[in-house]
């Protein structure tokens, strides 16, 4: 189907997209939207109201699996599309790892595209209108081209800006070097352009992306270059700079510098450990020690003393034992997360970890989760005093989920701040604006404080 078909298929749909997983799933949702919109189509907050439903996935943890089928199977009772057809389309890892497995689990999914094929839904869904046949994509392509589609943003003032796809690192319980492929780089020069068109157009903010920024242009330039591309975003006049994720081995001292000595980048860090044990650490194929690991916090503190550091732990990794967990809980309070994404570990098919054979009760892990927990909202709630009584800039989002007299933003370090709106100030005003909020009080989650001086 020609360019003019796919638009005369699409001109006046209404779609509505749901994303699950990481920042790069919310960046690749927001290029689906961007050719949807150029296509015609307009986006709904309801998929009741929506011509065309589509999902973006992830298959990082089996609970993910079974959320996108009761969601996929719940379209069933939606009244009828606006247009008198619906379409239902599933991206993301999940379309690509299973492909047209995935009408096993969910019979009414119209188009499956994997992560290679996001400038191809247009083609795809256009087709599933004109006929009754499923469409599925999901050959991979190591082309770039998606990173350069129109994109339909979320926020006027912060931008995702995808580096590179891909992962080259095969830890032993992740799928994702499977349906992201290989390491592939774009150049500086188009990421700085990119970055520079977005200060142009008012973006304050940028996180940088990749499943392992830190060995950014390895693949195009025959090293890594990420701290030289970190200092040249620093030049476009974006005033934040953020990045995710950043895997420990490929930290460099180079890259800490730039953190270091660029003022736009944010005096925050996530760096995901898995484990504080270096035997679990090994069989995960992570490539560092516990030794390794905190001694690289100990090099980025010297530089950044009040860095935010944050990170991800599995717990329950099969053949843990109750000295390997202890391992972890120590070294989580010797570093002192300000933050911690902790899961249960979740076997996925196609990964060597799903091989390895476990025999820990399922209560003993979920009360290894729990004592962790516990240490990480300890470690949490005690980097949060070091905000009392102190000035923080806030970028600000909105208004607080449970009041929307409080407004809402997040630190430099990345904690949510909330504060109360100034009196006669109205939020549509405020958002995207950085405000200073004087900190009164400092929780586990969260700081809050009062607004001092003016929006700027």
């Amino acid at each position: 189907m020609d360019t003019q078909g796919i638009s005369d298929a699409l001109r006046g749909k209404t779609y509505f997209i749901r994303t699950f997983g990481c920042q790069m799933n919310l960046h690749d949702s927001e290029r689906v939207s961007g050719l949807l919109d150029s296509l015609g189509c307009s986006l709904v907050g309801d998929p009741a109201d929506a011509d065309i439903v589509i999902f973006m996935t992830c298959c990082v943890r089996e609970a993910a699996d079974q959320r996108l089928y009761g969601q996929c199977n719940s379209c069933k009772s939606l009244p009828t599309a606006p247009s008198g057809k619906r379409v239902i389309a599933v991206g993301g890892c999940i379309a690509q790892r299973d492909g047209e497995g995935l009408l096993t689990n969910v019979d009414n999914v119209d188009v499956i595209f994997g992560t290679h094929a996001i400038a191809h839904v247009g083609e795809l869904i256009a087709q599933a209108f004109e006929d009754s046949e499923r469409h599925i994509l999901t050959a991979e392509d190591e082309s770039l081209a998606a990173l350069t589609m129109p994109w339909h943003r979320e926020y006027s003032y912060h931008a995702w800006v995808p580096i590179m796809t891909g992962c080259n690192n095969f830890c032993s319980y992740c799928i994702v070097p499977y349906v992201r492929g290989r390491e592939k780089s774009r150049s500086i020069e188009e990421v700085v352009d990119e970055v520079t068109g977005l200060v142009r157009a008012g973006v304050r903010e940028v996180t940088l992306l990749g499943q392992n920024v830190n060995s950014f242009g390895r693949d195009r330039y025959g090293a890594p270059r990420f701290a030289e591309l970190l200092r040249k975003v620093g030049e476009t006049g974006v005033e934040r700079i953020r990045f995710t994720s950043s895997h420990p081995k490929d930290l460099l001292p180079e890259t800490i510098d730039a953190m270091a000595e660029v003022p736009a980048v944010m005096p925050h860090l996530h760096l995901a450990v898995q484990s504080g044990s270096t035997r679990i650490l090994k069989l995960m194929n992570r490539k560092y020690s516990r030794e390794d690991y905190l001694s690289l916090v100990d090099a980025v503190r010297e530089r950044i003393p009040d860095i935010a550091l944050t990170t991800d732990i599995i717990v329950g990794f099969p053949g843990e034992t109750e000295d390997d967990f202890a391992e972890t809980l120590s070294l989580a309070e010797a570093v002192g997360y300000s933050q911690a994404f902790t899961f249960i570990y979740s076997r996925r098919q196609g990964t060597p970890a799903a091989e390895m054979p476990d025999d820990t009760p399922r209560e003993v892990i979920q009360d290894r989760f729990d004592r962790l927990v516990k240490v990480i909202e300890d470690t949490a709630f005690a980097f949060n005093q070091h905000e009392l009584h102190q000035v923080v800039p806030v970028l600000v989002e909105g208004t607080s989920k449970k009041d929307s007299s409080v407004l809402q933003g997040k630190s430099p370090k990345n904690q949510t701040v909330h504060a109360p709106l100034p009196e006669g100030a109205r939020i549509d005003d405020l958002v995207g604006k950085i405000i200073d909020v004087r900190v009164d009080r400092a929780r586990t989650w969260y700081l809050s404080g009062s607004v001092v001086g003016a929006a700027r």
